[in-house]
């Protein structure tokens, strides 16, 4: 195939902080953990990382627990000298700030990024501190989209992408207890994660008489905000010298064609993330056959389903048989998916959990949630207008 720029930049490091339900730290706390611990991992000291990236970057006007510090304070904590960096909502998903550090190494721009995500949501949510995405942190005005959605009660993502889900319940069949099966796979699953929030067994049944949040969505769809910090540290493949082998970074995908919207989207039973994967094997020989492990998006069930379909592994509208019953997407089914229990039930790091969970699986490391000897891992990020993914190899 061709030799895409990205391949030139490996996971040489990897790092996460105490995760919890309000652990009352800081975030800056939490990142100096994680990050400490990438570069370690990655056989590296402050003095080698000459890069830093992170999403969404700082503060500003976001509701207190979202942003996690920006790249400026993080760099003086550490007392980094950087050639390199950026922070910032606008890019593919949760993971822009990792394809950004590929792109600055392939460029020689840096040698090793530091990459971090940070969130205090549940700290901030006890407080009484944590406001709606749409009103902002700092003043009570609606602004941008939001205008055209709060005025609807369409108060959050959860709203926003319940009516996604009922769209394709209502064009493919698509039932509860298809979604479910993907809310009991992430417990099962976290009960081998030390660190994930809910480990206990759920229950169909528990599942289906759960609270309503947005119809069809009850309140195991949704993640569970939490505390914690998630690093990597990407390098340039022939810096890379860490203990464990790097992971090679074999495509990514980043595109959106559709309007970037969540109300003019012209297929309302899928969303960014089906141009974000047609990229992503665009730029690669490999194909979902090859991938052994799968990490994607759950801040609700049906974003998962809808990333199943746009990466391939089942066919549009095809989402809801391929998970029914959850073997095919159990540790030792054909596709394991989301292995650390995934943000429904590990908590909510914002796709970070997800891509530190696949280098985690790809190292063989897992513990009792390994999911056999995978060689490829895809990870994926975001919903809505904006979607991003990784395909990684060992």
């Amino acid at each position: 195939m061709n030799d895409s720029i990205e391949r030139s930049a490996v996971i040489s490091g990897i790092g996460q902080s105490a995760i919890g339900r309000r652990l009352n730290r800081s975030d800056l706390d939490l990142t100096v953990e994680a990050s400490l611990e990438a570069i370690g991992d990655a056989g590296l000291t402050r003095d080698d990382i000459d890069g830093i990236a992170s999403y969404p970057g700082g503060g500003g006007a976001l509701p207190p627990g979202f942003s996690g510090p920006g790249t400026p304070e993080v760099q003086d904590a550490l007392r980094l000298k950087v050639g390199w960096h950026m922070g910032g909502l606008e890019g593919p998903a949760q993971l822009a700030p990792v394809i950004n550090a590929c792109l600055a190494v392939a460029a020689g721009l840096a040698n090793h990024v530091l990459v971090y995500r940070t969130v205090t949501e549940a700290t901030a949510q006890g407080s009484g501190r944590r406001g709606g995405m749409g009103l902002g942190a700092q003043d009570r005005r609606v602004r941008g989209i939001f205008q055209w959605m709060l005025p609807y009660h369409a108060y959050s993502a959860a709203n926003w992408v319940a009516l996604y889900a009922q769209r394709h319940m209502h064009e493919f069949g698509t039932t509860r207890e298809q979604l479910g099966a993907i809310a009991i796979n992430a417990r099962r699953n976290a009960a081998g994660n030390p660190k994930a929030i809910f480990r206990e067994p759920l229950t169909m049944e528990e599942y289906l008489n759960a609270r309503m949040i947005t119809t069809p969505f009850g309140l195991y769809d949704c993640d569970v905000p939490c505390d914690g910090s998630t690093a990597v540290i990407v390098s340039r493949a022939e810096r890379a010298e860490g203990a464990s082998p790097p992971l090679r970074v074999n495509a990514v995908g980043t595109a959106i064609r559709g309007r970037p919207t969540w109300d003019q989207w012209e297929d309302l039973t899928t969303m960014a993330m089906r141009d974000a994967a047609a990229q992503l094997w665009s730029r690669t020989e490999l194909t979902p056959a090859d991938v052994d492990v799968a990490e994607l998006y759950d801040g609700f069930s049906w974003l998962t389903l809808a990333w199943l379909e746009a990466l391939g592994f089942a066919a549009k509208g095809e989402g809801g048989p391929f998970v029914e019953g959850g073997k095919r997407i159990a540790l030792d089914g054909e596709l394991p998916l989301n292995t650390s229990g995934g943000q429904l039930s590990a908590g909510r790091l914002h796709g970070f959990g997800l891509l530190h969970e696949a280098c985690v699986q790809l190292r063989g490391i897992g513990g009792d949630r390994q999911a056999g000897a995978p060689e490829v891992a895809v990870v994926a990020a975001g919903g809505g207008p904006i979607a991003g993914c990784l395909l990684l190899t060992r």
